[in-house]
């Protein structure tokens, strides 16, 4: 099954503390969202793939904030699942294709999703969603490239994730609302496990 087809958000994760990897891991599953971006803009991020590989199962872990080949050498040997970067390379889309893994490149343009469809791939990220056009520049993407599709991430929040999941060519989005550093901060996974459930009813 296509990432964007398991659950209607994504999770985007920042791991601040190591300890409040799993437990957060197992609220969001709890929820109705078992796919998670832990993205590797902290120092422990690599550290919580690896725990909640290992320890919830039933969860889909990934990484994101992927940047370079070494990020994903580094991603897929701690268990990630699957790869999410914020923007698109040749070598960068070099190393994400031979790691074995489903990935989604991040695209911002008409002419860096062209490049990517050459290659062959029709799911991708779209970011910075709103500060690159929203929605209205991804319902624009739609007319000329109908077999692409996407997972906006960026500036969404629950009120809004409904417009996108209306689009034809979106499958899901990510989003960062549903663990919010107080919660993590002061252990309040019940709210993390609500805000999941609110998010998993989008579909």
């Amino acid at each position: 099954m296509s990432l964007l087809d398991i659950a209607p958000v994504i999770p985007v994760v920042v791991i601040d503390d190591l300890e409040a990897a799993v437990p957060m891991a197992r609220a969001l599953v709890a929820g109705g969202l078992p796919v998670i971006e832990v993205t590797l803009r902290t120092a422990d991020a690599l550290k919580a793939v690896e725990r909640i590989a290992a320890e919830v199962p039933e969860a889909v872990i990934g990484a994101g904030t992927i940047r370079t080949p070494a990020d994903v050498a580094a991603s897929v040997a701690a268990g990630a699942g699957f790869l999410v970067s914020p923007g698109s390379t040749p070598k960068l889309v070099d190393a994400m294709e031979a790691s074995g893994v489903p990935f989604l490149p991040g695209v911002a343009t008409a002419s860096e999703v062209l490049a990517l469809a050459e290659r062959g791939l029709t799911e991708m990220k779209f970011f910075p969603a709103e500060a690159a056009g929203g929605l209205p520049y991804l319902k624009s993407l739609g007319g000329p490239l109908p077999d692409v599709r996407f997972c906006p991430t960026g500036g969404i929040k629950l009120t809004t994730a409904p417009d996108y999941l209306a689009l034809p060519n979106v499958g899901c989005v990510g989003g960062s609302w549903l663990t919010p550093a107080d919660a993590l901060a002061t252990g309040d996974y019940a709210r993390i496990e609500k805000l999941a459930a609110e998010a998993a009813a989008l579909r």
